[in-house]
């Protein structure tokens, strides 16, 4: 489902127009962001928890060349499924 597909779904179930659906979206996606940015764990009860990742630095090897690099220190974020989700799915 690409993001504009989930604007219409927002809009056909919410009757809301697009742009309004496309706001309440971007504004969810982007407290989201801040959350995960400032290291807080986002937790939606029965859909699951995105949880900020921080990665030290270390060192690498370009699987290319067989070369060494050094990788620096970065963040990310991890998707944990909920138990309503999971029963969801299967």
């Amino acid at each position: 489902m690409t993001k504009a597909e989930l604007i219409t779904i927002i809009s056909d179930r919410a009757d809301l127009s697009k742009a309004q659906a496309r706001l309440a979206l971007e504004v969810v996606l982007d407290s989201v962001t801040e959350s995960l940015k400032s290291g807080d764990e986002v937790r939606l009860v029965g859909f699951g928890s995105f949880v900020p990742v921080s990665r030290s630095a270390g060192i690498a090897r370009n699987p290319r060349t067989g070369e060494t690099v050094k990788r620096p220190a970065s963040k990310s974020a991890r998707f944990r499924m909920g138990e309503g989700l999971k029963k969801a799915l299967n």
